[in-house]
């Protein structure tokens, strides 16, 4: 689509949903004033893969599979989320060393996604130096997670009532050496973030966001927290191990980009300290308990804390061997208001860095499809939408 002119000085900037500056799709329609952004409208939903709707054709067991491909940065909490919200369903409790091996699994990944977001990030604000070098660092923790569950993107570490692997002390030796390293290249990665001019002028007083703004858009995740807003379901509502091995909320009232930065480099930190902990103290016992093909009527909701914020399951059961709904709230979907609301008034070169500040994913995110029919008032009906390959989906 071409750059549209709205008026004398007025031009709507279409960014997506194929597009360079994007590694997925999405499409933004962007009105400026010369530089200046007026106004952002987002389209989503190119990425819908129908998983929630396919769980139901699936056992509780294979669904896991499934839901945990959800997003490749975040695998391991899906299934997490899950497994705890079927193991409610059930009645049954993962052993307390499975609990630990969960939350040690979720600390790698959060490394291993915040690592990965700082990279994208400075590419988009043209510092692809640090991109090359976190990238770099980065294969640290994902060959940890390779060694630890033999895989590098969806580990599948979790069972419902479990999890599949014991970590030795040859993994634990391995993890220290990793995180040492690591822990020594975000001290630099801190100071480049806080310090360097040509990166400040990227990020400091851009995408400012208050408390009450943060509150009032539903912002979750370091987003929030970079606005002062004390919200972490690891620390308000443990589950796993979180109760036994608990994590320091970080909270910065910067309320700008460089807080955002600032927030992921110190809760890094905190990641190392927490997985230092549950390898000196791994409580002993099995590594899961049985749960039957059958899981009980009900209904549960699970909530953990993925790399970007809170993310929420909802699950209902009529007793039989398959889900029968499940529904996911990603945090991406909270946080995509905060760009629309505070992308007018800013420069149109902000507006990258403002978008990769939240961290997006949008296969995370992407549920529906919109069909705008302009120049009619008809309604679609699925007989047309099914032209377009759209099938129900409820």
């Amino acid at each position: 689509m071409d750059m549209q002119q709205t008026s004398p000085k007025k031009f709507i900037v279409p960014i997506g949903p194929q597009h360079p500056a994007l590694k997925e799709p999405g499409h933004f329609e962007i009105e400026v004033d010369g530089e200046i952004v007026i106004s952002v409208s987002a389209r989503l939903g190119y990425v819908h893969r129908g998983i929630e709707k396919g769980v139901e054709g699936h056992n509780w067991a294979a669904s896991m599979y499934m839901l945990e491909r959800i997003c490749g940065i975040c695998s391991h909490v899906h299934a997490t989320a899950y497994a705890l919200g079927v193991e409610k369903l059930a009645g049954v409790t993962a052993p307390p060393r499975a609990q630990a091996i969960r939350e040690l699994v979720a600390e790698l990944e959060r490394v291993h996604s915040h690592l990965l977001w700082l990279g994208v990030a400075a590419h988009e604000g043209g510092f692809d130096t640090l991109f090359m070098y976190s990238w770099r660092d980065r294969e640290t923790v994902m060959d940890i997670l390779e060694s630890l569950t033999g895989n590098r993107v969806n580990y599948s570490a979790n069972l419902i009532g479990g999890v599949k692997f014991d970590v030795d002390d040859k993994h634990a030796d391995e993890i220290r050496r990793g995180i040492d390293f690591l822990e020594e290249r975000t001290k630099h990665y801190l100071t480049v973030v806080t310090t360097d001019e040509t990166f400040l002028r990227r990020t400091r007083g851009i995408g400012t966001m208050t408390n009450e703004q943060a509150e009032e858009l539903g912002a979750v995740g370091p987003v929030a927290r970079a606005s002062g807003v004390a919200r972490d379901v690891r620390v308000d509502a443990p589950y796993a191990a979180y109760a036994d091995f608990p994590v320091k909320m970080i909270v910065d009232e910067g309320c700008d980009l460089e807080a955002r930065f600032v927030v992921r480099m110190k809760e890094l930190f905190e990641c190392y300290r927490v997985i230092r902990e549950i390898l000196d103290k791994m409580p002993p016992g099995d590594l899961a308990v049985k749960v039957k093909p059958r899981v009980p009527a009900g209904e549960a909701i699970s909530r953990v804390e993925a790399p970007r914020g809170e993310l929420f399951y909802y699950l209902k059961s009529t007793g039989g061997t398959n889900p029968d709904r499940i529904k996911v709230r990603t945090p991406t979907l909270c946080n995509w208001g905060s760009v629309l609301a505070l992308a007018p008034g800013h420069k149109l070169a902000d507006i990258p860095m403002m978008l990769a500040g939240i961290d997006p994913c949008f296969s995370c995110n992407d549920r529906l499809v919109t069909i705008e029919r302009r120049g009619s008032a008809d309604t679609w009906t699925w007989a047309q939408l099914r032209q377009y390959g759209i099938e129900y989906y409820r």
